[in-house]
């Protein structure tokens, strides 16, 4: 399971707009090209590659979130507001064979307009971790995920 970069890291925050405009003018980011989940969140670039996804939080989570990602805090400020860390990689069969032989739990997701196949699990800490995959790796294995962004209601 070769990694190789970290993707990036999702916020959660009651106030979306505010957070989103921290990071362009405080940084420099850019909001950029963001995939439908149905569910809010923005995506901010540095250059050409996402790496703060910033999304509402707390107890007025959505539905399609929950359903999607799973929610393990409702904090809106502090550490608690980040609600996993991704990683890009390669080798989806030997990451899932790796995974079921250490007896860890996992989630297969995917973003269909992304061209993603996404599998989320936790640290011993219980932080959340995403694993990017490109869907062809997904396909070519004959995998089907338990929840796609696409057929969560819109």
């Amino acid at each position: 399971m070769p990694l190789s970069h970290l993707e990036h890291i999702l916020v959660q925050t009651s106030d979306m707009e505010a957070t989103k405009r921290w990071y362009v003018e405080v940084l420099g980011m850019r909001a950029g090209y963001t995939p439908d989940f149905k569910f809010p969140v923005c995506w901010l670039y540095i250059g050409d590659r996402d790496v703060i996804h910033v999304t509402e939080g707390g107890a007025n989570t959505s539905a399609n979130r929950k359903t999607y990602l799973g929610q393990q805090s409702e904090a809106e400020s502090g550490t608690g507001v980040i609600d996993h860390i991704a990683f890009r990689a390669t080798g989806l069969g030997e990451t899932l064979e790796r995974l079921r032989r250490l007896k860890i739990d996992f989630k297969e997701r995917q973003v269909s307009d992304q061209g993603l196949y996404q599998v989320f699990f936790f640290d011993p800490n219980g932080i959340k971790i995403e694993l990017n995959f490109e869907a062809a790796e997904a396909t070519a294995l004959g995998l089907t995920p338990g929840v796609k962004a696409s057929e969560l209601a819109g």
